[in-house]
């Protein structure tokens, strides 16, 4: 069984978000890889300890993003693919890279994270499946295979479902799905001698549409400071009167 996992370099979780001319400075940041891609990395790696399944790590991004194949590679994935770009893309193209990687090799499943903790948009992973023409199930808590058969559960709203789906398919992890491992010291070393493919977007098929973005950033910034509370006193019909007053003249509601 061949595995497949779509993994992105993004800011570390207690990164503090500092915007200059309208753009997230990046100056001094630790990076890291995406959180909710340390699930799909874990299960990919656990089916192949029982399986022998050959684990295939993805990234798309900057020359830095190398170190997050690294950590995938040290956990015990077999090999990695890093699409270099400079500039930053949009869902649309990303896609169309990761899908014309994919289609010059064989994949039985494919995991990605349910969402990427800097965008949040949660959709690359699932544009890939529908360019693929192949099944998707999203925020997985569960996977069992048998065969070519997986059963899937998954949270949605608030209660479970339960899938059965064929393989090939693409899954996007939730946090639950299992408990991520950290790099050894004997993985961190094994990795640096695993085989990595850089690839440049010209060395993909790839046409003038294909690159072309469907969506622009127009502004990027911090929301406003929440200002101060004000804790209302004295007898019941008071505060009313001055909550009414307070929704009149300052916050103009009405």
């Amino acid at each position: 069984m061949n595995i497949l996992v779509l993994v992105k370099q993004t800011f570390d979780t207690e990164e503090k978000i500092v915007i200059r001319n309208g753009q997230i400075s990046e100056d001094g940041v630790e990076f890291i890889l995406n959180p909710y891609d340390e699930y799909a990395v874990e299960e990919a790696i656990k089916i192949k300890e029982k399986s022998g399944a050959d684990v295939t790590v993805l990234t798309i991004g900057p020359a830095r993003s190398e170190s997050v194949l690294m950590t995938a590679l040290a956990m015990g994935a077999d090999k990695g693919i890093m699409v270099e770009v400079d500039e930053a893309m949009d869902e649309y193209i990303i896609t169309k890279l990761i899908a014309s990687v994919i289609r010059s090799h064989e994949y039985d499943l494919i995991f990605g994270g349910n969402m990427a903790v800097d965008s949040g948009s949660g959709q690359i992973a699932i544009r890939v499946s529908e360019e693929l023409g192949i099944p998707h199930v999203s925020t997985i808590t569960k996977l069992s295979l048998e065969g070519r058969k997986a059963t899937v559960e998954r949270d949605s709203e608030g209660d479970m479902e339960v899938i059965e789906v064929n393989l090939p398919f693409l899954a996007t992890s939730q946090q639950g799905l299992n408990e991520p491992r950290y790099p050894s010291l004997p993985g961190i070393m094994k990795a640096k001698k695993k085989p990595l493919e850089r690839l440049l977007v010209e060395d993909l098929e790839l046409s003038e549409d294909d690159l072309a973005a469907r969506t622009s950033v127009q502004d990027q910034y911090l929301p406003p400071r929440k200002q101060a509370g004000k804790i209302l006193e004295g007898e019941m019909e008071q505060q009313v009167h001055n909550l009414v007053n307070l929704l009149r003249s300052e916050a103009k509601v009405f």
